[in-house]
């Protein structure tokens, strides 16, 4: 859609860098760069040395999405940088399917044990393998999730602390699933899983007793009401386009964090982050009206036409979409998708798996 550079999200932690060139080596530093290579702005290396170029890109980050220029990655510029700024490494226990900041440290410090594995701080299947293999070098319990002791292990040094996991019973209740248990209780199908060490493709018995962590996460009831309301319409839309529910929520979250308020600095606006330009093409030329609706949904339903609309153009690639949509579809075909499109593709296809 466009060639530019605007993510958002939430986190509540803090991080602060020095610029020499003799700055300590901090870990957490590496989910700081891969955020930043995600945004086109870096890069160098992944080695969580901030030097000049991530200092530099860092500025650069904060001048073109209206912050306080310090070069320093403050709670502000950390939230800006969306689902990629959070969460900081050893906040929470990371399990297959995770996806942030803290999973980039977990890569880095994995490669900087010798164990290779991709940095692109999504928790995929050679990620866990490269995992499991470092825990059975440790003589930990190879179970591809990281919690305090493999946290340990690897020389997580934070003064964020590792959220110790308490754990509550359930009695499995006709009609019950694990989706539906694990959704009500605020955590994930593969943690259940996980937790109770069960298949879940074998039926589940009524009576069964389950184990469930009972620390959650909380969010604002006007926070989980506007997030609940764009859902819904991403829904909605994606269901009247054909479009896939899940790269629907993954695109949005990426490009806004849901945030119908959003602006970049090129004028990009709304949940969908649509340009003016793309939006009057969307309505003359692939709804055939106006919409005049230029609230959340009437920014989600434009979106989700010109997503149905790149995605037949390529045939159904949702990588090539993606980049059609990123630096635009023209330019996709003439030079093919550009780095920084493979990379903003590549998290968002990795965000689907979370949606």
């Amino acid at each position: 859609m466009r060639f530019r550079l605007a993510i958002a999200g939430v986190l509540a932690a803090a991080w602060a860098a020095a610029g020499s060139a003799g700055a300590a080596l901090n870990p957490q530093h590496a989910g700081l760069q891969v955020a930043l290579r995600a945004q086109g702005l870096y890069l160098g290396s992944i080695d969580s040395i901030v030097g000049p170029h991530t200092v530099a890109a860092v500025r650069t980050f904060q001048r073109t999405h209206g912050l306080r220029v310090t070069g320093i990655a403050d709670l502000k510029t950390r939230r800006e940088l969306g689902p990629l700024g959070r969460p900081l490494f050893g906040s929470r226990a990371i399990a297959r399917g995770c996806f942030g900041w803290d999973v980039a440290v977990l890569q880095f410090l994995l490669n900087k044990h010798g164990v290779r594995v991709p940095v692109n701080a999504y928790m995929d299947g050679p990620t866990v393998a490269g995992l499991k293999r470092y825990q059975h070098a440790m003589h930990l319990v190879a179970d591809g999730y990281a919690g305090p002791r493999t946290f340990a292990a690897l020389g997580l040094q934070s003064h964020v602390p590792v959220r110790a996991v308490t754990l509550a019973s359930y009695v499995v209740k006709p009609g019950d699933s694990l989706t539906l248990i694990a959704r009500r209780n605020h955590t994930t199908l593969t943690r259940l899983t996980h937790l109770n060490r069960i298949n879940p493709a074998k039926p589940l018995l009524i009576g069964t007793h389950l184990r469930l962590p009972a620390a959650v996460e909380t969010r604002t009831a006007v926070a989980a009401s506007n997030a609940d309301t764009v859902r819904a319409s991403l829904d909605h839309w994606a269901s009247y386009y054909g479009v896939d529910p899940h790269l629907a929520h993954a695109l949005a979250w990426m490009e806004s964090g849901y945030n119908n308020s959003m602006v970049s600095p090129v004028g990009a606006q709304g949940v969908m982050q649509i340009l003016p330009t793309t939006w009057t093409y969307v309505e003359d030329v692939l709804i055939g009206h106006k919409v005049d609706d230029h609230g959340a949904d009437g920014n989600i339903h434009v979106g989700m036409a010109y997503l149905h609309h790149l995605l037949a153009a390529f045939n159904g690639d949702e990588k090539l979409a993606l980049a059609g949509w990123y630096q635009g579809e023209r330019s996709v075909r003439a030079n093919g998708p550009l780095d920084v499109s493979k990379s903003f593709a590549a998290n968002v296809l990795a965000l689907k798996q979370r949606m």
